[in-house]
């Protein structure tokens, strides 16, 4: 077992499971006060943005132990079959392929994409051989994974994700003047929804440096009912804006002169309400706008993005991964397995099984690595040969695959990830 594979990992054999310890992401889009309310920690004042389970390089995971806290790497390392299972590491190496967050935004988040497998290969490779640090501001990729990921509401999460018909962009824009609202309304007039948004975005994404600024706040104006280049705005245009071109203002006060803001009105705009979710995969262009949720992901940092930061944005690379298809709403539905909802997306690297709130009474299969948070309440966890230990609002724990199945009794609200497929 692991506690024979190395001295550092020497524990009781009562205790089968592990607690972690995880580190907070001090992101400037974070909430001051979601994640200490569920650590149970007074809050500092300062943004908490995402609390990390996981072995990601990033912010690794720490397991107590009799010994002290080991790294979640470590662990993984001293016996990876026993760890991992002997599918994971056949599927992805000697690497937890998947990672669990809180995530708590109270301000927008980039505007973004993920590439897929072959394209996350080829990216690192090819700025690896360009001698290209993985930790310079300006790469793209920093590791050879793709990122897809799972979004699971724990209160109404605003979020943009995937593009919605040209059409109603384009109407979006009739009767803004405006050199930028005419060349996107003629973009989005283009034959072939694919053809029209990807002629829009790119629009959006190159324009001409010495000028963006001023086209953008031009078209802003006009959807805020103002004046826009001294012209006056059509008195139909003085309304309420609507959902999408209410988003564009708020980003755009954000971000002011920033393309990202106006490719608002191409995405979709939705909120998630408690227990809803979302499976963005390679290619879907998003922005999470406020709320909090849990997310899970394969455990990767390729991240490429069009706008709202102040971080690297790489428009040519951008454009090759976006899929500029008009597709539904990729909402995710989670399947009752055992007293639990599960949900396995098309995505091999991850799964995440939801118990709560309520009554909880759930047994996790064995041969797989699972991370195990509570949200809220109160619940024991049992595997073979094992004592029970005891998980509180906050608090974690990872279950090797060699433990057998873990059970999990109790009261209160609770999710578990592990690998995916099979």
């Amino acid at each position: 077992m692991i506690e024979q594979a190395s001295p550092v990992l020497r524990t009781r054999r009562a205790e089968r499971m592990r607690r972690l310890s995880n580190e907070v992401r001090r992101y400037a889009w974070g909430s001051t006060t979601a994640i200490p309310r569920l650590l149970g920690v007074p809050a500092d004042g300062g943004p908490q943005a995402e609390l990390w389970l996981g072995a990601h390089p990033g912010a690794p995971s720490m397991l107590r132990t009799d010994d002290g806290p080991v790294g979640f790497d470590e662990v993984i390392s001293a016996d990876p079959k026993g760890v991992l299972g002997e599918r994971a590491v056949a599927r992805f190496g000697e690497r937890l392929p998947f990672l669990l967050k809180v995530l708590a935004a109270e301000q927008p988040l980039s505007l973004q994409v993920h590439p897929d497998a072959v394209r996350a290969r080829a990216g690192y490779a090819a700025e690896d051989a360009a001698g290209i640090p993985v930790d310079a501001p300006h790469r793209n990729y920093r590791d050879p994974f793709h990122k897809p990921e799972l979004v699971l509401a724990l209160e109404p999460f605003e979020a943009l994700c995937g593009f919605r018909a040209p059409a109603a962009a384009r109407a979006e824009l009739a009767g803004i003047p405006g050199e930028l609202a005419a060349t996107l309304r003629a973009d989005l007039s283009a034959p072939g929804p694919g053809t029209a948004l990807r002629a829009a975005m790119t629009r959006l994404l190159t324009l001409p440096g010495a000028r963006r600024g001023a086209l953008v706040t031009e078209l802003v104006a006009g959807l805020a009912g103002g004046a826009a280049a001294g012209r006056g705005v059509p008195a139909a245009r003085a309304a309420e804006p609507g959902a999408h071109a209410a988003t564009v203002l708020e980003l755009a006060d954000r971000y002011p002169g920033d393309p990202g803001a106006v490719a608002a009105l191409l995405l979709n705009r939705i909120t998630l309400r408690p227990g809803e979710a979302l499976f963005l995969p390679a290619g879907n262009v998003h922005a999470y706008l406020r709320g909090t949720a849990v997310e899970v992901m394969a455990s990767s940092d390729n991240v490429l993005r069009a706008g709202l930061t102040g971080k690297h944005v790489d428009p040519a690379e951008l454009l090759d991964v976006v899929d500029f298809s008009v597709l539904p709403i990729p909402y995710a539905q989670g399947r009752a397995v055992g007293g639990r909802s599960e949900y396995r997306p098309e995505a091999d690297d991850f799964a995440l099984s939801v118990m709560g709130p309520g009554a909880v009474r759930t047994v996790l299969p064995g041969g797989v690595p699972w991370v195990v948070l509570a949200l809220s309440g109160r619940a024991e966890l049992g595997c073979t040969g094992g004592a029970p230990l005891t998980l509180r609002q906050g608090e974690s724990a990872f279950a090797t695959a060699a433990e057998g199945p873990v059970t999990i009794t109790g009261r209160g609200h609770f999710v578990a990830a592990t690998v995916g497929g099979g």
